[in-house]
Parts: structure tokens; C-alpha cells; sequence
């Protein structure tokens, strides 16, 4: 199954308008009792969601995972920071690239592969807002041509 594939649960749609994606990795979470049965329901949200490196360890922040309805009192805190489980190499290798002026760790997807939750985290650079237009332009390009070439075969 390729990187990124599997039951897609919640998406951060802003993350390629904000940032130039270089590389993806996948990364496994460590979750408490509750967390994993609101996540199957969909309960996730990424948008205002980072990752960072602390001590060698990469931790996602602010991802929001609400409370389980059937949970009770065992119930987690929905924007807790999660520890990401990635290999000592890939760990170090985004050590290097986040210590370079501009880049940050971006979470991308969150989805259930082999029945365990899987995050896609991206390394970004930062687009300017000139940036940000010239994709919108180009969007509206392609949605013209795409519209264009659906109108002559009708």
C-alpha cells in the first residue's frame, strides 16, 4: 500500500495552501484508551495542529481528538500534545532540515492503515503571500481549461 493510504479520517487542507511540501513521512501516535475509538468515529481535527522536536522525540500539539462519548470518567484531554513514533533516522533527519531557517513539521493526513492510526507529517518551507496567489491563479487556470474541455464534449 503506498505512503499516505488507508482509511483517511481527517485531512489538513490548509497545509498545502501554507506551505511547499518536500518530503512525507508516516508516523505512528501513542494514544490513550479512548483516543483511538473517537478517531474511528472521525472526531479529529488538524487544522491548527503542528509538530516539533523535543529531546530526540517528535511530538504532534494541538491536535484536537474530542471526548468519547461512551468514555466517562476515563475520558482523554482532546488537545493533549501526542508522541509520534518515527525511526532514530528519519528522527535525525528532520532534526537537520527543522534547524534550517523556514522549515517546520507539518501534519498532513490522519488515516488508519492495518487497523492502527497513522499520521503523514510533511516537511514544509513556508510560502510568502505571493506564493499563495500565484497557486491560486494557477488553480483557476486548470478549473477554467478543465471546465473548458468538459463544455466541447457535450
Amino acid at each position: 500500500m503506498p505512503r499516505g493510504q488507508g482509511k483517511t479520517i481527517a485531512q489538513n487542507k490548509k497545509a498545502n495552501h501554507d506551505y511547499f511540501i518536500e518530503e512525507t513521512f508516516e508516523a505512528g501516535l501513542v494514544l490513550q484508551g479512548t483516543e483511538i475509538k473517537a478517531i474511528r468515529a472521525g472526531r479529529v481535527n488538524l487544522k491548527e495542529s503542528f509538530a516539533r522536536i523535543n529531546k530526540g522525540e517528535v511530538f504532534i500539539h494541538n491536535m484536537h481528538i474530542s471526548h468519547y462519548e461512551q468514555g466517562n470518567i476515563y475520558n482523554h484531554e482532546p488537545t493533549r500534545s501526542r508522541k509520534l513514533l518515527l525511526h532514530r533516522k528519519q528522527i535525525n533527519q528532520l532534526i537537520g532540515a527543522t534547524q534550517q531557517k523556514g522549515y517546520a513539521l507539518v501534519p498532513l493526513k490522519l488515516y488508519i492503515k492495518n487497523g492502527v492510526a497513522k499520521l503523514l507529517i510533511g516537511l514544509g518551507r513556508g510560502k510568502k503571500k505571493y506564493d499563495k496567489r500565484e497557486d491560486l491563479k494557477q488553480k483557476q487556470v486548470k478549473r477554467e481549461i478543465d471546465r473548458a474541455i468538459k463544455d466541447s464534449f457535450k
